[in-house]
């Protein structure tokens, strides 16, 4: 079966980019030239969200973290915004923030 295994965001500067998910997630990144860097750790899954209300503008990035509340101080230290408060969803707990970049992701914790 195919799968997602991969999201692009474009950014203004790599650098910055770097930093905050470095600052925010502790990842780690391959430079591909003067302009590009990824990480090349996990695998991605995919979701729809058919809820107008809920959607958000463009696709949305969910990155499942272990400690919800530490990853949302993580995320406003690194210059993040925080878009959506921390909510309860089936199957665990999120929140929604906006990158430096102005890209709108989530931070999520599985329920145990």
């Amino acid at each position: 079966m195919a799968r997602l295994n991969y999201l692009e965001l474009p950014v203004r500067d790599t650098a910055t980019a770097k930093a905050f998910y470095a600052a925010a997630f502790g990842w780690q990144f391959s430079d591909f030239g003067p302009s590009y860097a990824a990480t090349t750790t996990g695998d991605t899954e995919i979701g729809f969200q058919a809820d107008r209300a809920e959607a958000t503008a463009a696709a949305l990035a969910v990155i499942q973290v272990e400690d919800l509340e530490a990853t949302e101080a993580a995320v406003r230290a690194a210059g993040g915004e925080i878009t959506r408060a921390a909510f309860d969803f089936p199957g665990g707990r999120r929140f929604h923030f906006r990158d430096v970049a102005g890209h709108e992701l989530a931070a999520m914790q599985a329920d145990d």
